[in-house]
C-alpha cells in the first residue's frame, strides 16, 4: 500500500506543496472544532497497514496544534496504520530545552514524550538545540534548510559582507554558512534580560565597514536581532542587514519592530504559515522538496513516490 499524508490545519499551504512533490493526494480527513472549542477529527481514508505521514507545523497556537496532531495520529493508529511518523516543520516548545530554576518543566522534553505516545518517528526541520535528539524516546530525523537558504543568498553574496551569530548559540550555524558562501564570521556575547529585551556586552570579528548577515535559527519577537544590529552599528558595521533564518515566527510587534533597521532581505522558510501582509524584504522558500526526499530515505523503493519539482520561492 501507498504511504498516505495527512495533514493537519496549520498549514495546509505547505501541506499541498509536499503532496505535490509527492505525486500523492492527501488523505481525505475531517477536522473541524465543536462549540466548546474541543477539536473532533476524522480520518476518512482507508489506512490499513499503510505507513501514515502526519504533518503539523506547532506554532501559535502550539497547544492546539499539537493535541490535533495527537488526535490524527490516534485515528491512523485506531484504523490500523501499519506505522505513524510526525512531521514537525516547526517544532514548538523547542526553545524550553533546558532548565533555568529548579521550578521550570523541560518542555522540549515533555513534548517528545507526548509525541512518542501515539507516533513511530519523528520528523523535525532545524531544531533550536539538536539535543533534542537525545530527549525522543522514538527515532528523530534531524533535517536542515541551511543549505536551502545559503543557495538562495548566493545571488546576493557580496564580498564585503560578513555572517553574524546574534549570540553564542548561532555561531556553529554562523560557521555553517561561512563554509557554504565562503564568507568571515563574526559573533555577538548577550545577555537575556527578557523574553524581548537583549543585551550586547561584546562582538567577536571584523565587522568595521562591513555588510552584516545575521543567522539564527528562528525569528521570533526580534529583540536578539534588533540588539544585534544596534551593537552592530555602534560598531562601525554598514547599515545594510540581511538576514537568514529558518523559522520566521514574527510574532507580536517583531515586523514593526525589524520595519526600523534598513534589512534588505530576509531569507526564510515556510515551515509556519504566514499570517497576513509581510514586508516586501521577506522570502519564503518551501520545505516541501527537503521533506519529500526525507519520506523517500524513510520509506522502502517502489511504493509510489514521485519527484515534481525542487524548493522553490513562495
Amino acid at each position: 500500500m501507498n504511504p498516505v499524508l495527512v495533514l493537519g490545519r496549520s498549514h495546509p499551504n505547505l501541506g499541498r506543496k509536499l503532496a505535490a512533490a509527492l505525486g500523492i493526494a492527501p488523505a481525505h480527513c475531517l477536522i473541524e472544532d465543536f462549540a466548546d472549542e474541543e477539536i473532533r477529527v476524522a480520518v476518512k481514508e482507508t489506512v490499513t497497514g499503510a505507513e501514515v505521514f502526519v504533518l503539523q507545523s506547532t506554532a501559535a497556537p502550539a497547544d492546539r496544534h499539537l493535541l490535533e496532531m495527537l488526535l490524527l495520529a490516534d485515528a491512523c493508529r485506531r484504523r490500523g496504520a501499519r506505522r505513524v511518523t510526525a512531521i514537525l516543520p516547526y517544532f514548538g516548545y523547542a526553545r524550553q530545552d533546558r532548565r533555568v530554576s529548579g521550578e521550570e518543566p523541560i518542555g522540549a522534553r515533555l513534548i517528545t514524550d507526548l509525541l512518542a505516545t501515539r507516533f513511530d518517528r519523528i520528523i523535525a526541520v532545524d531544531l533550536h538545540n539538536a539535543a533534542i535528539e537525545g530527549f525522543s524516546g522514538i527515532p528523530l530525523t534531524h533535517l536542515t534548510a541551511v543549505p536551502l537558504l545559503a543557495e538562495a543568498f548566493r545571488e546576493y553574496r557580496r564580498p564585503d559582507q560578513v555572517l553574524v551569530a546574534p549570540d553564542a548559540g548561532a555561531v556553529k550555524l554562523a560557521q555553517r554558512y561561512g563554509e557554504l558562501l565562503r564568507l568571515p564570521v563574526a559573533y555577538i556575547e548577550k545577555v537575556r534580560k527578557s523574553d524581548q529585551e537583549v543585551e550586547v556586552q561584546a562582538i567577536t570579528g571584523e565587522v568595521k565597514d562591513r555588510a552584516p548577515v545575521l543567522v539564527d535559527d528562528m525569528i521570533s519577537t526580534g529583540g536578539t536581532l534588533i540588539a544585534a544590529m544596534e551593537a552592530l552599528r555602534k560598531a562601525g558595521a554598514e547599515p545594510e542587514f540581511s538576514i537568514l533564518a529558518a523559522h520566521a515566527l514574527l510574532v507580536g510587534q517583531a515586523p514593526a519592530r525589524l520595519e526600523r533597521f534598513s534589512i534588505q532581505r530576509i531569507i526564510t522558510t515556510d515551515s509556519v504559515a504566514r499570517k497576513g501582509a509581510e514586508a516586501s524584504c521577506i522570502r519564503r522558500y518551501t520545505l516541501a522538496q527537503l521533506l519529500a526526499d526525507a519520506l523517500r530515505e524513510l520509506t522502502r523503493p517502489g511504493r509510489g513516490f514521485r519527484a515534481l519539482g525542487g524548493g522553490t520561492t513562495l
